[in-house]
């Protein structure tokens, strides 16, 4: 059972492309580094909201990515970010029909 850490983001206003171009370039790479990671992602959720997934081989791995996380947007777009509230659950099911992602 993979494990998922969530994170629902809400951005100054005019700001969630750059913090979103910053994610892929800063925490994926971060992230990647980290024991256990399997995949990581954001979806954009409005002009100033986005929510991050990670995907995880532990539950103990994706609460400490909570951590990971917090640091990296602490040291790389504090400055941009209003809000931010993490989740960290197993996942239940995933299904896809083919390659999820570009």
């Amino acid at each position: 059972m993979q494990h998922v850490r969530t994170a629902l983001y809400t951005f100054k206003p005019g700001t969630t492309d750059e913090v979103i171009r910053r994610a892929q370039e800063g925490m994926l790479p971060t992230f990647r580094r980290q024991p256990g990671f399997v995949a990581y992602g954001v979806v954009k959720t409005g002009e100033n909201s986005a929510i991050s997934l990670s995907f995880w081989q532990s539950r103990e791995q994706a609460d400490a990515a909570v951590q990971v996380a917090a640091s990296w947007v602490k040291d790389n777009i504090a400055e941009m970010v209003e809000s931010v509230q993490n989740y960290v659950g197993d996942l239940a099911f995933l299904s896809s029909e083919g390659s999820l992602g570009s």
